[in-house]
């Protein structure tokens, strides 16, 4: 019954009670009217009866709850999805005429009646729709092929998909490898492979390793690996360039294993961003030389780091900390010790090293002797200037002095007791990569599970809401949800805590066994320290560094408020310079404090920006960046068509892969998985009879009408 494979009524309560009180009122209707004062002829009874009984019914509907459930049967008619690669790598002329063969499977698609059942894409950077009329659409320019965006846009087409076909030549250079989601689908992937996956006579520069935390004015390694392919035992030069200006130059005999590793030394002299080129010379007879170069950008940090140690009193926890942060050439290290009431063992500027410091490591401090004009100073740079530091609560540590600077510590001191409680590190698996437990051990976490015992005052001590707890405690090795070891992040400030004295412990228990738990603990704190991780008002940044020329350069900015709740009202401005040219854009709120914009530029080269958010023209905070536009082509680095990926996509997901010249042979496989692959769905609807308002007014209005016409007619 109209195409209904199947319609129910259900009630809140038992049917029969419902079809009772149906016909008491409708019995009900009928007698009040059987008789009137005047009498009235039979069809004004028959119209007043009515309106009475449905408006009874309406109200019987309200108090049962009938739902009426409509279930109906849809024919879901099969679909393929196919998605043609059109990144600029398809223009590449290996002799496999490659956007012809992509331009020759649409046309054979609709010759073989397969694109009434076919919805085509487009991808590279993203995914787009295309009609199987509008080739003039695959112009093969795209920066860069993105795998991924073809399986997010098959989670969002809610249809019957018989198979998803895939031309391309399978050189991932952008997003992740989505064999994982592809594998979920469940659907046959079937790939066709363009381009030649013969391996052709190269040389190019693979990658570049570099150590990440990189000082000004401290040599680093930058280690290239070159790769070559059939110019074994060939000379070739490697040239190494800071903001393309030449810092080193070598001379190489290519490796006839293929593949080598050329080092150079570097030595920034300022710190800031950096544009760093690693370039191999060019080799005649080569297939291409869009891979003889590999640009990466790199933050030099400025100097080295300044840290002050300041001690409440000498303890070992002062010479070990001491002795490990000496140890690392990037690090100048300075100290306040105090060993009496205003006496110190190093004679020097206190003000001077307090006002130059980076980090400060308090250990021990304060004590009951430090003056206040230290502790004030101390309290002043990391209140009002936001200096990360590093606090341990080692012997002759003062509480009361200590809750003077309660705002900026990770945690809150309660009850103050004089003794002290013998304790344990308790850490979870769920810290086993934070980057401050990290050792050589086989296990860091249990590494530090077995350390031995320190020992902590005999305080309430509880974490802030914001801080991490990285290490709680344990007593007699009973697990106590109190926290050891602390970090946070609060805006612009970061703190790391040890809630403990006597940490030398860690350091004499595990040297005899070369594990470098306690020195890796302790220099990977000062370099998460130093970490200018900490979130600012206005951040704008670019999706990327490196974008292929006619590429849309993608523009992100986040905007907060001094209280960092979000701005989504504020005005975006963005000035980009190249040269003497200079573009400006503004960026659009998309909610949240989030907005976005788009550049595009048909120069290559580097560029720079700043940017700027306005509130009620008060200026919230800036940002800037740089970039660069087709220095190198990521989609010509690799010319082999990527037969491997291209054939495990399609084998993993019970599919085939095809060759370029052998499509056609796909055509009679789709056709077969859309004859059997035709499904029914039953689609079921829930109707609420009594919830809706309507139902209240209409029966308002019945006994309104019922009222108004009786006294119409002169009843009573």
């Amino acid at each position: 019954m109209f195409n209904y494979e199947k319609i129910n009524l259900n009630f809140s309560f038992s049917p029969f009670y419902f079809f009772l009180f149906l016909f008491l009122f409708a019995a009900y209707s009928f007698y009040v009217y059987k008789y009137t004062i005047p009498k009235i002829n039979p069809s004004k009874k028959i119209f007043l009866t009515a309106l009475r009984a449905i408006a009874l019914i309406l109200l019987l509907f309200v108090f049962f709850e009938p739902i009426l459930t409509l279930s109906k049967k849809k024919v879901l008619e099969p679909v393929n999805l196919i998605f043609l690669d059109n990144s600029r790598s398809i223009q590449i002329n290996d002799g496999a005429n490659r956007t012809q063969t992509i331009k020759d499977f649409v046309n054979d698609l609709r010759q073989n009646d397969l694109a009434n059942n076919s919805i085509l894409f487009t991808f590279g950077t993203k995914t787009t729709g295309l009609n199987v009329d509008s080739l003039n659409k695959l112009n093969f320019t795209e920066g860069s092929t993105n795998f991924s965006k073809i399986f997010s846009t098959v989670n969002k087409i809610d249809q019957n998909i018989s198979s998803i076909v895939i031309a391309s030549d399978g050189v991932i250079t952008e997003g992740s490898d989505p064999l994982h989601s592809a594998e979920k689908l469940n659907v046959p992937i079937f790939t066709i492979g363009v381009g030649d996956s013969t391996t052709r006579n190269d040389v190019a520069v693979k990658n570049v390793l570099y150590n990440e935390m990189i000082y000004a004015q401290t040599p680093t390694a930058i280690v290239a690996s070159i790769t070559n392919t059939g110019f074994g035992n060939k000379n070739a030069a490697v040239s190494f360039f800071e903001n393309d200006v030449l810092i080193d130059h070598k001379n190489i005999i290519l490796s006839s294993d293929g593949i080598q590793n050329v080092d150079f030394t570097y030595t920034p002299k300022t710190g800031g961003e950096k544009k760093l080129t690693v370039v191999v010379s060019n080799i005649p007879g080569e297939f291409t030389l869009a891979n003889n170069r590999k640009v990466f950008y790199l933050n030099v940090l400025s100097n080295k780091v300044k840290i002050l140690l300041i001690a409440g009193s000498p303890s070992s926890d002062v010479s070990f900390i001491k002795n490990t942060l000496r140890s690392d050439a990037n690090f100048t290290i300075n100290s306040i010790t105090q060993i009496a009431a205003d006496k110190f063992i190093e004679k020097n500027n206190q003000q001077k090293l307090i006002d130059s410091a980076n980090i400060f490591f308090l250990v021990g401090f304060p004590s009951k002797e430090t003056p206040m004009n230290l502790l004030q100073s101390v309290i002043k740079e990391i209140s009002e200037k936001d200096k990360p530091y590093f606090i341990t609560l080692s012997s002759g540590i003062d509480f009361s002095k200590l809750k003077l600077i309660q705002n900026e510590l990770p945690f809150v001191i309660g009850n103050i007791n004089n003794d002290y409680l013998e304790i344990l590190p308790d850490i979870t698996a769920d810290q086993k990569d934070n980057p401050l437990l990290q050792n050589n051990f086989s296990s860091p976490i249990s590494a530090w599970n077995n350390l031995p015992p320190v020992y902590q005052p005999n305080v309430d001590l509880k974490s802030k809401p914001e801080s991490i707890i990285i290490s709680k405690e344990k007593i007699n090795n009973v697990p106590m949800n109190k926290p050891l070891i602390l970090s946070r992040i609060l805006g612009n400030k970061k703190s790391i805590a040890v809630l403990a004295k006597d940490i030398w412990r860690w350091k004499l228990e595990t040297a005899p066994k070369d594990l470098d738990l306690f020195d890796r603990f302790i220099i990977s704190s000062v370099k998460w320290l130093n970490k200018k991780e900490t979130q600012k008002q206005v951040t704008i940044k670019t999706s990327k560094k490196l974008y292929s020329l006619g590429e849309q350069v993608e523009f992100n900015a986040q905007v907060y408020d001094q209280t960092y709740n979000p701005v989504s009202d504020a005005s975006v401005n963005v000035k980009i310079k190249s040269g003497d040219e200079t573009n400006d854009i503004n960026l659009n709120s998309v909610g949240n404090g989030l907005y976005e914009g788009t550049f595009q530029s048909d120069k290559v080269g580097d560029y720079t920006y700043s940017g700027e958010a306005i509130q009620n023209n008060n200026k919230l905070g800036s940002d800037n960046g740089s970039f660069n536009i087709g220095e190198v082509d990521i989609e010509m680095i690799k010319p082999r068509m990527n037969y491997e990926y291209l054939n495990l996509l399609a084998n993993q997901t019970a599919g085939k892969f095809f060759y370029n010249s052998e499509y056609k042979q796909l055509f009679p496989i789709l056709k077969d998985l859309n004859k059997k692959s035709s499904k029914n769905k039953i689609e079921v609807s829930d109707i609420n009879l009594w919830s809706n308002e309507w139902l209240l007014i209409i029966a308002i209005i019945l006994f309104a009408s019922e009222w108004f016409f009786r006294k119409r007619w002169g009843m009573i």
